[in-house]
């Protein structure tokens, strides 16, 4: 099961997602926050695999929350809920450690989709702006040192290319002829050298290196 925690300051937007998950099967409700600084409270009580943040909430807000609860539980991924795809506060929370974001008016289907993916360590941004998100996200951060600091091999950076135009495990190790398995631990790799938990913000690192170019995303 995958255990999610939401956090919204809505009631009815609580209701209708909790409704929506209890029907997928595979995902548990562990919690409901209505604001920010319940949805830490309650992260570090449930620990929960996936936090679903709203961003404008009253208060602590979900940029803040996400910042909070990324620096205290680097394992644990956070989902942004959002109203418009293009909100300037969608670049925050993903320099703040959200793994991506989904608008509110998302069917349930593409929802628990998000969700899975999100658990699994996939980043769900809306392909029709990844771009520009990534080049906001990484244009903002402070210019890192070389590449090769990290010390990935020639095929980790293959691999990190890959993730950065949003392949998946099955889709990189199709084009490299690899098995999954391979793919699987090569990305575990990246990310660790990286000093990232996720698929997004190795995608910012590699854009912000040049290694993928902004008609690539």
């Amino acid at each position: 099961m995958i255990r999610v925690l939401i956090c919204d300051d809505q009631a009815v937007v609580r209701e209708g997602l909790r409704a929506i998950f209890k029907a997928a099967g595979d995902i548990d409700v562990v919690g409901v926050a209505q604001d920010g600084a319940e949805g830490v409270a309650l992260t570090e009580r449930y620990k929960p695999d996936v936090v679903l943040m709203d961003l404008k909430m009253p208060g602590v807000t979900g940029v803040q929350a996400t910042r909070r609860i990324r620096a205290a539980h680097p394992a644990i991924r956070v989902l942004v809920l959002t109203t418009y795809d293009a909100d300037s506060w969608v670049f925050d929370a993903i320099r703040a450690g959200a793994s991506g974001y989904l608008l509110k008016d998302t069917p349930a289907e593409a929802l628990i989709a998000a969700i899975r993916d999100t658990a699994a360590g996939r980043a769900h941004i809306d392909p029709a702006v990844a771009g520009q998100v990534l080049v906001r996200v990484a244009g903002a951060l402070p210019a890192p040192a070389s590449e090769l600091a990290h010390g990935l091999s020639e095929r980790e950076l293959e691999v990190l290319r890959l993730i950065a135009r949003g392949l998946t495990n099955t889709d990189i190790a199709a084009k490299l002829f690899l098995s999954e398995g391979t793919v699987r631990n090569y990305v575990s790799q990246v990310l660790a050298k990286l000093g990232v938990s996720d698929r997004t913000q190795a995608a910012v690192i590699a854009l912000r290196h040049g290694l993928v170019e902004l008609g690539d995303l």
